[in-house]
């Protein structure tokens, strides 16, 4: 079976679908560029079903390399077989194929091998040929001083390796001992001795045990971990009666039974040596990495998920913005951005202990606020954000004609961005700390383009990222961005290189070159002009240019998603009406009366010319959600002020498999455990909320030494998903607000009612 037979089975497509893709893939073309503009190509393969295929593409393509290299060894050998190469040739996991070389592959001079060397193979075939021989007479014949066999019993230890080494090679057995051993095997974990303080944040798993096929990503991990750090001892298991089940396995495999043979007793011993000290140690390694790896996938696609979202978390826009970078002793920092997200202003404030110019500090901000018109205060959630909030608030209260939204947002992975070389290039004169600020005021005007600025594994949405495999993470999580980055799409006159290197056919050089070509020019006018931009040649111009939107362009298509290449259909449709381009832009009525059909042509089908009509109705339209904002309550502001039984609003930061962890603005996120997501059952948390969604939570448990907070959203249904309306939250509340995602699927959020900036 064929790669793209095997991936189309597996996606449930047709094998053509896939070819063509792969074609595609292979020929330089972009996800994004082939699910948004080769739709007619791929029979509409959506970019989640690419990017599995690509996936999947690679692993095959790495199976079939091993497969190969193989082959070429035992065939140098003089060892392949067609029965054996037929094997090979229809292995489809790694695992399997590993199991056909494993008797083949080049060892270490083992202890079988010194034993065949010294002529002992006969005797060990011998044995287990005739079991009814006497074992001794039969070794007393192979004792020779020169080759190192002096005694009786060296002949058949010697014998015994041989025995060994060839019932741990049986590619079926170890297959089926594999299978039963990831059925039945429990891992259990307990706490090395004299390490249960140190490894108290693993008292879980002091005395734990679970089916190895049933644990989760995130136990798995957490088990590693222990056991990695010297906390815990992490073992795989099985009953006495499993045990017996896979010794009689090799048994069976080997016609090997006991009928009280002398030999018997002897070739017994030798099939337990092989399960204890060849096979199980084998398999239980092999087991415990495929956990692993499982676990790592897993754990790799939670934390993909979660970037997606919060990659495409709603814009605040092109306001100007006040950015604060909390601080106590070094004071906080404050910028002021215009919409466009250039520094403006940036100055320190110190009116927290110990200097408490509090006074002070609200009037410069009045003051700067009023002078640059703020409309947006974005204020990052480390140390002092609780009373940087209070200041603000203070401020609004005191000057209400400032008209300001003040909202807390996460700060993480601003210290990244302030001392890379991005940033030391933008701001070469501005002090570190500065910088911070400046991120922290723009991921709040457009948190995709900020946040692209900074390393994924930087952003704090991922759980155990630092245990997983970093190389696919890397790859799933810049796949992510590039996906999240297209779907938006970039306005190619104000991008930063990093948001440009992330649309489709760009690269970092690509990009560079056109903010220097956009510097030295100026503002590019079409899109034809790109084609200028050294090193931005027809195959990148063709993958990039629907993404690259110009605004206020010479053709007003230019900033929409329409690919330049299908302007000629966009020309029929305004012959036909007889109108220029923006009497039909954004003309519903004419627009929906439309037939896909009578603008069909060789190249372009159905799915393209009704992609394009959409566009035409809503050109350049973000796919993200409209801006809301929520509310914490006041006086709750460290850990120490929650009680059980606490209501409280809450913003998702992050979610895993097992729960969600919500922001009740205490500096310590809780946990909503799966079970207390809903009265229904959940089976995934990603199914039903989302980062960055506002709920209601109730406080059940506040650990203070272990600072774990466990909430719970199972509420009654109208607290769980309703709140109250703005003007009631605006007279009770006036502390700050949280970005909400308001793309949510769940019913539950659905419902949820924000205050509309």
């Amino acid at each position: 079976m064929n790669i793209s037979t095997i991936i189309a089975t597996e996606l449930k497509v047709s094998v053509q679908q896939v070819s063509v893709a792969i074609e595609l893939l292979d020929g330089g073309a972009t996800v994004p560029f082939i699910s948004r503009y080769r739709k007619e190509v791929t029979g509409g393969l959506s970019d989640t079903e690419l990017r599995n295929l690509e996936e999947r593409l690679y692993y095959l393509r790495e199976l079939n390399d091993r497969r190969e290299t193989i082959l070429k060894s035992i065939m140098e050998q003089n060892k392949l077989t067609p029965e054996l190469e037929k094997r090979i040739l229809q292995a489809d996991n790694k695992a399997n194929l590993e199991d056909l070389y494993l008797p083949y592959k080049p060892k270490r001079r083992t202890k079988a091998q010194i034993a065949k060397e010294a002529g002992l193979l006969p005797l060990a075939e011998g044995i287990l040929a005739h079991p009814e021989n006497d074992i001794n007479i039969s070794a007393e014949k192979y004792m020779d001083a020169e080759k190192g066999i002096h005694t009786i019993k060296d002949a058949l230890d010697g014998a015994r390796h041989i025995l060994m080494e060839q019932f741990s090679e049986n590619s079926d057995l170890l297959g089926s001992l594999r299978h039963y051993l990831w059925d039945h095997g429990i891992i259990k974990s307990d706490v090395i001795k004299g390490k249960e303080t140190e490894g108290n944040k693993f008292s879980d798993y002091f005395n734990y045990q679970e089916a190895i096929k049933k644990i989760p990503s995130h136990r798995a991990l957490a088990l590693f971990r222990g056991q990695r750090e010297g906390i815990l001892n992490v073992s795989l298991t099985l009953t006495d009666e499993e045990t017996s089940i896979c010794i009689k396995q090799i048994q069976d495999t080997w016609k090997v039974h006991q009928k009280n043979r002398p030999a018997d007793a002897w070739v017994y011993e030798t099939v337990n040596w092989t399960w204890r000290i060849k096979i199980f140690l084998k398999l239980e390694l092999e087991l415990m990495t495929r956990l692993r790896e499982h676990a790592d996938e897993e754990a790799i696609h939670v934390f993909a998920n979660n970037l997606r979202n919060l990659l495409m978390t709603s814009p605040a826009g092109s306001r100007v913005t006040l950015g604060l970078d909390p601080g106590l002793r070094t004071g906080v920092k404050v910028v002021i951005i215009d919409g466009t997200g250039k520094l403006l202003v940036h100055t320190a404030i110190f009116p927290h202990a110990p200097r408490n110019d509090w006074d002070n500090s609200l009037t410069i901000l009045a003051k700067l606020c009023k002078e640059c018109k703020v409309e947006l205060v974005s204020i990052g959630n480390g140390t002092a954000s609780r009373e940087t909030d209070k200041l603000v608030s203070e401020l609004k209260k005191k000057h209400p004609e400032l008209k300001l939204t003040c909202i807390v947002i996460s700060e993480a992975g601003a210290s990244v961005y302030s001392a890379s070389e991005l940033a030391s290039k933008e701001f070469p004169d501005l002090d570190v700390s500065y910088r911070g600020a400046v991120s922290i005021g723009r991921r709040l005007q457009d948190p995709l383009a900020e946040l692209v600025k900074i390393d994924p594994k930087s952003i704090g949405v991922g759980q155990y990222q630092h245990d997983v495999n970093q190389v696919k993470l890397s790859r799933s999580l810049q796949s992510v961005m590039e996906d999240c980055v297209n779907a938006v799409g970039v306005d190619v006159n104000t991008a930063s290189a990093p948001l440009l290197a992330c649309v489709a056919g760009l690269n970092d050089t690509i990009a560079n070159n056109i903010i220097k070509f956009r510097d030295e020019h100026g503002a590019f006018r079409n899109r034809s002009q790109l084609k200028k931009v050294p090193r931005l040649g027809e195959k990148a111009f063709e993958q990039a240019a629907g993404f690259l939107r110009i605004i206020n362009a010479d053709n007003p298509l230019d900033a929409s998603a329409v690919h330049p290449e299908a302007y000629a259909i966009v020309e029929k449709i305004l012959v036909k009406y007889h109108k220029p381009i923006k009497e039909i832009m954004g003309n519903v009525t004419l627009l929906r009366n439309l037939n896909p059909r009578e603008y069909i042509d060789e190249v372009f089908g159905i799915p393209t010319v009704t992609d394009i009509i959409k566009e035409l109705e809503k050109p350049g339209r973000d796919p993200r959600p409209e801006f809301k904002t929520a509310n914490f309550q006041e006086g709750i502001e460290t850990i120490s002020d929650l009680k059980v039984g606490m209501i409280l609003e809450g913003v998702v930061t992050n979610v895993a498999n097992f729960g969600a962890f919500v922001d009740i603005g205490v500096h310590q996120d809780g946990l909503v455990h799966i079970s207390m997501l809903s009265e229904q059952h959940i089976k995934n948390p990603h199914d039903f909320i989302k980062i960055g969604a506002i709920v209601i939570v109730k406080v059940l448990e506040v650990d203070l030494q272990r600072k774990r907070i466990q909430l719970s959203m199972k509420l009654n249904a109208e607290k769980s998903i309703s709140r109250p309306s703005a003007p009631v939250r605006e007279k009770h509340h006036e502390s700050s607000h949280k970005i909400e995602n308001t793309a949510l699927g769940s019913a539950l959020l659905k419902a949820m009612e924000g205050k509309k900036v």
